[in-house]
Order: structure tokens, then sequence, then C-alpha cells
């Protein structure tokens, strides 16, 4: 197999999987895969939109804007973000088998994940005071991580989602890693969707790399940039390299098959050495984002 023959069927430039009202739309049919799914639409001001749930569990998450969500008879007031450089954010949690409605006075820009589910939880509110800001990795691999939707973070049946801020010129999901098969304690098997944003203006561009195993084999190599979309069906995924002088933003998507909820990842052998290196280097200083000193 000839390198990168991949790349097109994984990256999905931005508008390219746009659909109705949607900028972008991934379900588990159009990725070929079971469960993962993600939504972007964006919304001017005093407009709402309304969406069904069916048999999958949600998030509506603000990129940028804020919003009310009601749902089952209940409203939730998203006071969102002024984008996702700037702070991370509020959001509200939307059950299987419901209509939900988003309404922003001001506009905004919403991501809507999704897994698929059969079980029944109640619709609730994120506080964005209850989402741990985690600052991973060191020197020229230090990132931030916030954690919206994990196991020990937030209740729900298979979604995972988080959010990863590479300062630029920084590598992150690095060493690479996979969670791509069922092993009890050492490994979960999740589809995966990374949404990417950029700061510093159209020309701006990152790289992100996937690839395979001999048995799974997958060659991934994609430059990204602003609205950008990377599928991750299997195999090792990383780095994900912010260009110098363009910070770099994705969003993470994940849910398996698993009966247990569990984000447990394995490290390319041949890489995973890189993580010894971090105890003798500093956290990148430009990190957290959204502080007055560093942005």
């Amino acid at each position: 197999m000839s390198r990168y023959t991949d790349t097109s069927k994984y990256h999905l430039p931005k508008g390219t999987s746009a659909a109705g009202a949607y900028d972008l739309e991934v379900t588990p049919e159009s990725a070929g895969w079971g469960h993962s799914g993600l939504r972007i639409v964006t919304l001017a001001p005093g407009e709402s939109h309304s969406f069904t749930t069916g048999g999958a569990e949600f998030l509506v998450l603000p990129l940028q804007g804020s919003a009310t969500v009601s749902v089952a008879g209940e409203t939730f007031e998203l006071a969102g973000r002024s984008g996702v450089f700037a702070s991370a954010t509020d959001f509200a949690y939307v059950p299987r088998a419901t209509e939900a409605v988003i309404r922003s006075a001001s506009g905004g820009r919403f991501a809507l994940p999704s897994a698929r589910t059969e079980r029944d939880l109640p619709a609730r509110y994120g506080p964005v005071e209850n989402v741990p800001v985690e600052l991973r990795g060191a020197g020229a691999c230090s990132r931030q991580v916030n954690n919206y939707c994990l196991p020990g973070t937030f209740d729900a049946d298979q979604l995972l989602v988080c959010e990863v801020l590479t300062p630029g010129g920084n590598w992150s999901s690095y060493p690479p890693h996979k969670h791509d098969e069922a092993i009890p304690g050492e490994q979960s098997e999740l589809e995966e969707i990374y949404y990417f944003e950029l700061d510093g203006g159209e020309n701006a561009f990152g790289y992100q790399r996937v690839y395979g195993t001999e048995d799974r084999p997958l060659d991934v190599l994609a430059e990204v940039r602003d609205g950008d979309t990377v599928l991750i069906p299997h195999g090792w995924h990383g780095p994900s390299i912010a260009a110098p002088g363009y910070d770099l933003y994705y969003l993470n998507v994940m849910a398996g098959p698993g009966q247990d909820r569990a984000w447990l990842i394995c490290d390319d052998p041949a890489h995973g050495w890189v993580r010894s290196t971090w105890q003798t280097q500093d956290v990148d200083d430009r990190l957290p984002f959204g502080s007055k000193e560093n942005h």
C-alpha cells in the first residue's frame, strides 16, 4: 500500500461534510462505524435549532457564544465562551429519545457530540467549574486538556468528550497511542473523532497522523485547517502538530461497544519512552490558555 492512501477517506476538510443546518455532520453511518457522532451548528443572533436524539446521547457544547437548551421539560442556561482558546465552558447533557431546542440570543457556534446508547439518563447541566482542566506533558509536548465528559468527571452511558489545546510549535496526542481492542485493564475499544480549530487566521495549519498495525493497516497524514475533522476508526494516532505561530485546538469525541465506559490507551512501544523525558522539563509557560499573562 502506498503511503497516505487513506487520508482522503478519513480527513474531512471544512465544509465537505456539511448537511442541512449543520456545518459538520458525522454519523456512525457516514463514518462507517457503529457508535460515535458529531454535529456542528452555527446560529445567527436570535436563531434557534431543534434536534431529536433518537438512539444516541448528546452534549450541547458551546464553541463560541451562549445559549439556552430546552429538553425534557427543563431549560439550561449555557454561559458559553467567546471562543475555544478563551476558556473551558459549561454544557448540557441531552438523553436518548428526546427533542432538544438550542436558542442563542447573541448567536454562536455549538458542538453536538454523540454516542449510541440503550440507556436512559436524565438531562443535566454541566457547570464549567466542575470541568477538570489538566496540563499534560512537558516541554514541546505540553498541552491543555479540558475533561468534560469522561469517567470520573461526568456521567454518561457511552459518550466520552474532551478538548485538547496545543500552543504553536508543540506536539500533542504524543507519544502515539491507540484504543481499538477490548483488553481488560489495558485498552478500550473506542472510535474517535478529532474536530479542529486554529488560532492565527486563514493561513493557520497543523498536522494529524494516524497509522495502523500489520493486521489492520491504516495510513493518514492530514494537513488540518480551521474547521477540519479527522476520523480515527482504529490504529495509532498522533502526533497532532501545531505549526509554530498557530495554536491548535481539537475536540475529541469517543464511543465504542464496551459495557464499561472507560478510556484506556496503549502507547506505541516505538515511542512510549518519550514520556520519561518529561520529568526533566517544565510545562510550557503559555499554558493554561485564557490567562491574561500568556494570551
